[in-house]
């Protein structure tokens, strides 16, 4: 079978992502089971944290990663980089295989609390276009901010 896009789970704490619902855009991501238990998060606190998977897919697709609307609107807990963006190149790179990570930031007013295994987030694959006159031909090195070196 010829695969085009997939996840798969890193490390034995590792959940796999899975869509809730047939007609769900985004797959749920979960914390990994060894999580902390359970993990407070202070008002005005950021927490980073991997996943224990990752993600294959075509050239011209991206993984987005958003917060569940369960965790920013009853948590106050929103990503800290806005959304999350996992290139394809990012599969299997060299520093760090691929795995995806999170940093979240309470912007409520109360701690709250990460339990081992919840669904944190979504995981949307989308196809994007590039310009006629694009012209890149740099290649990944390293992780997160990587792209900027």
């Amino acid at each position: 079978m010829n695969r085009t896009r997939y996840f798969e789970v890193m490390r034995e704490d590792g959940i796999m992502p899975k869509r809730s619902t047939k007609y769900s855009a985004g797959y749920d991501l979960f914390l990994p089971t060894d999580f902390a238990k359970p993990q407070p998060v202070l008002p005005g606190e950021t927490i980073f944290f991997k996943l224990g998977i990752r993600a294959a897919m075509q050239p011209d697709e991206v993984l987005l990663i958003v917060v569940r609307s369960s965790v920013g609107i009853k948590k106050g807990l929103v990503l800290s980089n806005g959304t999350g963006v996992i290139d394809s190149d990012y599969y299997g790179n060299p520093s760090n295989g691929g795995e995806i990570c999170m940093s979240l930031r309470n912007v409520g007013h109360e701690v709250q609390y990460l339990e081992p295994g919840m669904k944190i987030a979504q995981g949307i694959f989308v196809k994007y276009l590039t310009t006629d006159d694009d012209d890149v031909s740099s290649e990944r090195v390293g992780g997160i901010g990587s792209t900027s070196k």
